[in-house]
């Protein structure tokens, strides 16, 4: 079945969908972009998702020809088009139409497009017994390059530590900063718990400040949890009770074994679980509603 795609302004099917090859986003990775989910006929988080895609733009000077009011409806209704209730969202917005040159004043306008249809990142077996990965050579771009706090269609930093991974036998990675200190998975954010304390990497050891990550931290603070913001190392991955990561496609998923040591009891733990429970229960309420019925 053919799905129906917002772009420019319009709605049409995948098959026109099309952008042109002197397009930014496509010759140089210029733009950002927004993974969403809906669930249970809401949009979860879409506040949070469309306050950072505006955040990023502004950072990096795109000017985005539509009012949040207008960009949320744009998701709300590509969602309607679609009759997807439960569905993952992906909103891009690139430089748009230029030259072969890198100017961006050459983009007299930028290019938006929505797509939603079903997605599941990992089989139903890992999340029920946890994911096996290990570190990779491939550091997580530094604050005073690309900072990774920009969704930037420009993943290639991702891209080859996903390479790595799946060299070394596993499908995801842990990546290091340029201090050699934890930042993060190469989509998702990492989280472990040491002593009733839920730790994870700050903004700025060059992580992507995720939006899962934030509702995660928010529910273990409801659970009693010391929730702290700090840098860690490998080792103290190893040494930790659990081990999670949290992204929009992912969701929550646990983390059994590190570089070959195993994670507390190899099994994902009794908080994780907790937490991701938390997580689900958070889905069915938050958001607006895509179909009023």
């Amino acid at each position: 079945m053919s799905l129906t795609i917002y772009l420019n302004g319009q709605f049409v099917k995948e098959e026109e969908a099309k952008i042109s090859v002197f397009d930014h986003g496509l010759l140089y990775g210029d733009g950002i972009f927004e993974g969403i989910r809906a669930y249970h006929n809401r949009v979860f988080k879409l506040d949070e998702h469309i306050d950072r895609l505006y955040e990023n733009a502004n950072s990096i000077m795109l000017d985005l020809w539509l009012s949040k009011d207008e960009m949320k409806e744009v998701i709300l209704e590509t969602l309607r088009k679609n009759n997807l209730r439960d569905a993952y969202i992906r909103l891009v917005v690139t430089r748009g139409y230029g030259d072969l040159g890198l100017d961006p004043a050459k983009c007299p306008k930028a290019t938006i497009f929505c797509i939603a249809a079903k997605i599941q990142l990992y089989p139903q077996e890992l999340y029920d017994n946890g994911l096996v990965v290990n570190t990779v050579a491939t550091r997580r771009n530094t604050n005073e390059s690309t900072n990774p706090r920009f969704k930037s269609l420009n993943y290639l930093n991702n891209i080859m530590a996903k390479i790595e991974s799946k060299l070394t036998g596993t499908i995801e990675a842990i990546m290091l900063n340029n201090e050699g200190y934890v930042a993060e998975a190469t989509g998702d954010n990492i989280f472990i718990i040491k002593k009733g304390q839920l730790i994870t990497p700050p903004t700025y050891a060059g992580v992507l400040e995720g939006v899962t990550r934030n509702a995660v931290m928010e529910l273990a603070a409801k659970r009693g949890l010391e929730v702290k913001e700090t840098l860690f190392s490998r080792h103290d991955i190893y040494s930790a009770e659990e081990c999670f990561l949290t992204g929009t496609a992912a969701e929550v998923i646990s983390v059994i074994k590190v570089d070959g040591r195993v994670i507390g009891s190899g099994k994902p733990g009794e908080m994780t679980k907790s937490l991701t429970a938390d997580f689900r229960e958070l889905t069915k309420v938050d958001g607006p509603l895509i179909f009023k019925d």
